[in-house]
């Protein structure tokens, strides 16, 4: 390996910038990859902005990213697998760089001769809708609400869904040109939440009972709406807050339906249990990615050079998938 290698660092203005830094060495239970890709997430444009000086930002500088595949080069002590020159997809904070030291716990195998291109698009989809689904305790044969699907990750989870057994998909997007792409990806029912009332929708959708699961990527309005088209006895799941933290909920909605509530974040702070989640996700879904019933769909794939244009296009809230660079 190389003594330094290229990063992308926020925190000295609107836009990620490359520096030289020196090439992590393993720890205890960690590996070393080379990454030959990474993905952008949501969470990459608000820390940025976070940080940017020139409009108010802190300007505390960090190393971006959290999505990765590429090559393992480098294994520290008590590490058993992966192995050196294992193909790996991961999730780590700093992951925008040649180089991402990761806990091993923190990545899955790239099955057969799927690209890192692809591959550095799914760990993050794979671990939140899989863990999401386990919360609500989703069982094979029920009804599963999505909103927010067409986001990079609200796609993986309609195809998990699906994978898992969902006996009905309903799927919302506010662009009712992207309703064929929701169905291609497996979606039953798609809401066009500008044009339709989505509790309205769903209930037409199950025959008046309403979804068994709701997994909601949206936050606000969408929240509460969630759960009057959740049937009797269902859960409901915030994943994200696209919309906002803030929701204004009937709690008669809530309670005649006896709903269980949930909200999930899978982060760092919590190291094993991250690594649970991801195995878990691994196991149930791996075999799906293999032969192609899960598949992320990548909006634009751009390198290090034009992390720029990168940023802009997740700040433009029109990429119809993931972003992914490819790493020098």
């Amino acid at each position: 390996m190389p003594s330094t290698m290229t990063a992308l660092f926020g925190g000295a203005g609107p836009e990620w910038a490359p520096r030289r830094i020196p090439v992590p060495r393993p720890g205890p239970g960690q590996v070393v990859v080379r990454a030959h890709a990474v993905a952008l997430n949501n969470a990459d444009a608000v820390m940025l902005a976070a940080a940017d000086p020139s409009s108010g930002g802190s300007g505390e500088e960090y190393r971006a990213g959290f999505e990765f595949a590429g090559e393992v080069t480098a294994v520290g002590d008590g590490v058993a697998v992966p192995a050196v020159g294992d193909r790996v997809m991961g999730t780590t904070p700093g992951s925008f760089a040649e180089y991402v030291r990761a806990d091993h716990r923190h990545t899955l195998p790239v099955p057969g001769p799927l690209a890192y291109g692809t591959a550095c698009a799914l760990p993050t989809g794979l671990l939140t809708e899989h863990g999401a689904l386990t919360a609500a305790g989703f069982r094979a044969g029920q009804s599963v609400l999505i909103t927010g699907a067409t986001s990079g990750i609200g796609l993986i989870g309609v195809q998990a869904a699906r994978v898992l057994g969902a006996s009905r998909i309903v799927a919302t997007t506010r662009d009712p040109a992207k309703r064929d792409l929701l169905t291609e990806y497996g979606a039953d029912t798609v809401v066009v939440t500008g044009e339709q009332d989505l509790t309205r929708a769903v209930s037409a959708a199950t025959g008046g009972e309403g979804v068994d699961v709701a997994l909601d990527h949206v936050g606000g309005a969408t929240f509460a709406a969630c759960l009057p088209a959740t049937r009797a006895g269902g859960a409901v799941v915030n994943v994200g807050r696209l919309d906002g933290p803030a929701s204004t909920l009937d709690l008669d909605a809530l309670a005649y339906r006896r709903l269980r509530v949930r909200g999930v974040s899978f982060g760092f702070s919590r190291a094993a249990e991250l690594g649970g989640v991801l195995a878990a996700a691994g196991r149930e879904l791996l075999p799906a990615v293999a032969d192609g019933r899960i598949r992320p769909v990548v909006d634009t794939t751009l390198t290090f050079d034009t992390a720029a244009e990168a940023a802009g296009r997740l700040r433009s809230h029109r990429a119809q998938g993931k972003i992914v660079l490819t790493v020098p």
